[in-house]
């Protein structure tokens, strides 16, 4: 179970590849890919976005997250990649694979993932527009998702 946070950009079709072949016996790989969006929820377009983030706190948030999805599901293995500092509308933001024997497990797990980096893991976002930046609050829809895996 693997999870890097990371200024560096990466390569999704990459990082899947090198995932798959490190699970061989998987029935079933699921994988995400978050982007930093060219608008936002307004409409408002969006040119980057700057993650802040919280060093060795977020690391430790987002491996004891990952930790949590390979106790609840029977996962082979758990990939999850979360950038921080400023990148540009279209760049990959977040990367989560899982391997499972079956599909549910894998689904499940990858979408546990998601809706708990989204809502526990410390980011703050600042959204970069033509009309200046703006910091991104926390969304209820968001901490709902998050709640059904309680």
């Amino acid at each position: 179970m693997v999870s890097r946070v990371q200024a560096e950009p990466f390569e999704p079709g990459a990082e899947l590849s090198r995932f798959t072949a490190q699970a061989p016996h998987a029935g079933a790989i699921v994988s995400f890919t978050g982007l930093v969006r060219g608008q936002d929820h307004a409409g408002r377009a969006l040119t980057a976005m700057t993650l802040e983030h919280y060093p060795g706190m977020t690391e430790a948030q987002v491996q004891a997250i990952t930790e949590e999805a390979a106790r609840r599901w029977p996962l082979q293995a758990v990939l999850v990649i979360h950038r921080f500092g400023r990148l540009a509308a279209g760049e990959p933001i977040v990367f989560v694979a899982t391997a499972s024997a079956h599909r549910s497990a894998a689904f499940e797990a990858a979408d546990f993932l998601m809706d708990w980096l989204k809502t526990k893991a410390p980011f703050w976002k600042l959204e970069e527009g033509a009309d200046g930046a703006e910091w991104v609050a926390a969304k209820a829809e968001d901490d709902q998702a998050a709640e059904r895996w309680r």
